[in-house]
């Protein structure tokens, strides 16, 4: 992971936004994973099969660690902001515009590029932010 004249506090920040994300993801992961009956309401109100849990688990720690490993820390990032996406649109669909869920969607897609982009040289040189 390129750190190549990025400030140090740029670099911690994106750290530890990113170590954020991955814990959230491993932990909803976890959630699905080893106590799917506690989503069983939550995946009824958005029209996903009780039984689904488990393998969404699976595809959120998937992309977690991909996220959290350097050498593929980027396409851990797609691969959540399409998670990401997925989630934010079946709220869209089910009429929970705004809702909290919705919100906290949005606010770890912001964290896993902003986390990416403030640790990561190649990303900045990438993607530039300039004239804002």
């Amino acid at each position: 992971m390129p750190t190549e004249s990025l400030p140090t506090a740029a670099v911690w920040t994106g750290r530890l936004l990113s170590a954020l994300v991955f814990l959230a993801l491993l932990a909803d992961g976890a959630v699905a994973l080893f106590a799917p009956a506690m989503l069983k309401a939550d995946m009824d109100a958005t029209g996903f099969a009780a039984d689904s849990a488990r393998p969404i688990g699976i595809i959120v720690i998937v992309c977690a660690i991909l996220y959290a490993m350097p050498r593929t820390t980027t396409l851990g990032a797609i691969l959540i902001t399409g998670f990401l996406g997925g989630a934010i649109c079946t709220h869209f669909r089910i009429g929970e515009i705004g809702s909290p869920p919705q919100l906290v969607c949005l606010a770890l897609g912001i964290m896993t590029w902003g986390g990416l982009y403030l640790r990561n040289a190649q990303v900045r040189r990438l993607l530039p932010l300039t004239g804002l």
